[in-house]
């Protein structure tokens, strides 16, 4: 990566974009994949909006494959492109020693092989243990959980695009983001 190109921001999906439920809400959904019913996360399509003009972006999932790349057709601005959209073939299986069953870690090594600086990059997402290998390129985000209350994406938006021309993301404190703007 260049030193004059943009950072990458990778954006897991459910819980931190979208909240699948197999039960209606009270307010309908955004669209459905049976036998979901999908609500996007407040403020979505304008963040990711705002965010391309400083920020490569790509989508990280640890959702099976066909799944993400649907979801993604369906929020997806038009103006805006990701360099690329991983799901679960992306992913690492890891044994979790405190509960003896596996999860799926996101391993940024992969990224840094695509050509882009890891001191460059960002994932948010709201499962601190699937970035965990990459804890200090990570922002953690509350669970969506389908709420239209929701205002996180416009903050997050916000903290991020104060953060853009740092020289290295793993040496700034993103565990209080939400209190630093």
């Amino acid at each position: 990566m260049s030193e004059t190109q943009k950072p990458l921001l990778i954006f897991d999906l459910d819980e931190t974009l979208i909240h699948a439920s197999k039960e209606p809400f009270s307010i309908a959904p955004d669209f459905q994949l049976a036998p979901y019913f999908i609500y996007k996360r407040p403020h979505l399509e304008e963040v990711l909006v705002s965010l391309f003009e400083h920020f490569h972006l790509a989508i990280w999932s640890s959702a099976g494959d066909e799944y993400v790349e649907y979801i993604v057709d369906q929020i997806k601005p038009e103006s805006v492109s990701f360099e690329f959209v991983w799901g679960y073939s992306r992913c690492t299986p890891k044994l979790d020693p405190d509960t003896a069953s596996y999860f799926n870690l996101k391993n940024l090594k992969k990224v840094k092989r695509k050509g882009y600086a890891l001191r460059k990059s960002l994932i948010v997402d709201n499962t601190p243990s699937k970035v965990s290998a990459n804890y200090g390129n990570a922002i953690y985000i509350a669970d969506f959980t389908g709420g239209p209350e929701d205002h996180d994406l416009l903050k997050l938006c916000d903290y991020l695009i104060s953060i853009k021309d740092k020289e290295d993301f793993t040496r700034v404190e993103k565990r209080f983001w939400r209190n630093s703007i």
